[in-house]
């Protein structure tokens, strides 16, 4: 309780001498390019902002939504729910996407971030280049057939060029697209384990050994197959190939 006043109290004391020092919330200052851009307080802002918002720009501008479905079906086909756990898989996810989003990443440095900071060029600027790598691979993976229908949607009878589709559009367009691309990539990987499952479950019907389990005795089977054929590398090269890597 003493150090929660303790706290409160330091609080209030420094944005009494901000206040008193006459230190602005929100001002304009000139840039080295010759423009204005908001102050630090106001920039320190918006990145707090922008942080609250990563999580759900990983999920919907990267490869992280395909790798991750592909991977949860697997878990599935092969039988283990719980193995491996979810925090496995979600880091499994997230550093294939750092490789598979690595050169995207490295443009946006190059052409926005590493300019920002030189001062060479302004926020707004820096923003407008750090989405053309994004939309660039965005659009790579975007099914036609997604696209315009989200376009209808949104009452667009089309576009002349693939500059023109506005963020509002891509970003559904292009998780549509990874869902569909993700269900099929994750089918794929379903059929060898259900041809197991059907195999162990005839044997076991014909045997007359109705009260075992068929999952229990083809799970070891399974795990056998996907060490032998090297599944996670077969799997892990095939989903970076998919983004055309």
């Amino acid at each position: 309780m003493k150090f929660l006043i303790i706290l409160i109290a330091l609080l209030v004391t420094s944005d009494l001498a901000a206040a008193e020092s006459g230190i602005p919330a929100l001002s304009l200052v000139g840039d080295n390019a010759g423009g204005q851009t908001w102050s630090i307080s106001i920039q320190i802002l918006l990145l707090m902002t922008a942080l609250t918002l990563l999580p759900s720009l990983v999920l919907a501008a990267t490869s992280f939504t395909r790798i991750i479905i592909v991977l949860a079906i697997l878990r599935q086909a092969i039988g283990m729910p719980q193995t491996p756990p979810n925090q496995v898989l979600i880091g499994l996810a997230l550093f294939l996407s750092f490789f598979v989003m690595a050169p995207v990443l490295t443009d946006v440095y190059d052409e926005a971030l590493n300019p920002y900071m030189e001062g060479t060029i302004g926020l707004a600027e820096a923003s407008a280049a750090a989405q053309e790598p994004m939309r660039a691979f965005m659009l790579s993976q975007t099914r036609e057939p997604d696209l315009a229908m989200f376009a209808e949607l949104a009452g667009h009878d089309g576009y002349e060029t693939v500059a023109d589709v506005p963020m509002t559009v891509l970003l559904p367009s292009f998780l549509t697209s990874e869902l569909k691309t993700a269900f099929q990539i994750g089918f794929l990987t379903f059929i060898p384990f259900l041809i197991i499952d059907l195999v162990v479950s005839s044997v076991l019907m014909s045997m007359g050994m109705l009260m075992l389990s068929p999952m229990l005795v083809s799970l070891p089977f399974k795990i056998m197959l996907f060490v032998l054929v090297d599944g996670w590398s077969l799997l892990m090269g095939t989903l970076a190939a998919s983004f055309n890597v």
